[in-house]
């Protein structure tokens, strides 16, 4: 079978900014890596990463392209994840981010599954939508967004004027 996915990338803008690819379901987490970071003009040789998501666009579990962590914890690879064993009808979107010093992020939802067409080579590029910008879109975290003001005047070595009591124990 064939997997369709629409791939968004997060951006702030007015211009919708997507493509729809089509890839096998046993192709690799890692195959779709590289199909959309060739569809959105990158050279894929940044660090990247999937995340499971449900359906209000949580971030879940992680599946990355390298292993880059020291402990003894397993992590998911792209490289030896099947895409039917993590996308299907009941799961159907992934946070995908590449390089992570500019977070460039898209949102990738299974459209649709059909048939393998005869004659098709697959990994392909269905459809394109809009330009990718120069630089990855800013990104306003939840942490940004509490309503609170950002304090210029905040001197954190005037111990007079904080609102805490120095001598609290």
């Amino acid at each position: 079978m064939i997997y369709r996915f629409r791939v968004i990338l997060d951006n702030d803008t007015e211009e919708d900014i997507f493509r729809d690819l089509e890839i096998r379901e046993t192709d690799t987490l890692e195959d779709l890596h590289n199909i959309i970071t060739q569809s959105f003009g990158f050279d894929g040789s940044e660090m990247a990463s999937f995340y499971i998501s449900d359906d209000e666009w949580n971030q879940g579990e992680e599946i990355s392209l390298f292993d880059m962590s020291e402990s003894a914890n397993e992590v998911k690879l792209m490289s030896q994840t099947i895409l039917e064993n993590t996308v299907h009808e009941v799961q159907t979107k992934l946070i995908y981010v590449y390089d992570f010093m500019s977070m460039w992020t898209f949102f990738v939802e299974l459209a649709e599954i059909v048939e393998e067409a005869e004659g098709m080579d697959y990994p392909n590029l269905m459809f394109v939508k809009g330009q990718v910008p120069e630089t990855a879109p800013e990104k306003l975290f939840e942490a940004d967004s509490d309503g609170f003001e950002d304090d210029d005047d905040f001197d954190i070595d005037d111990y007079d004027n904080l609102d805490f009591e120095e001598h609290w124990n």
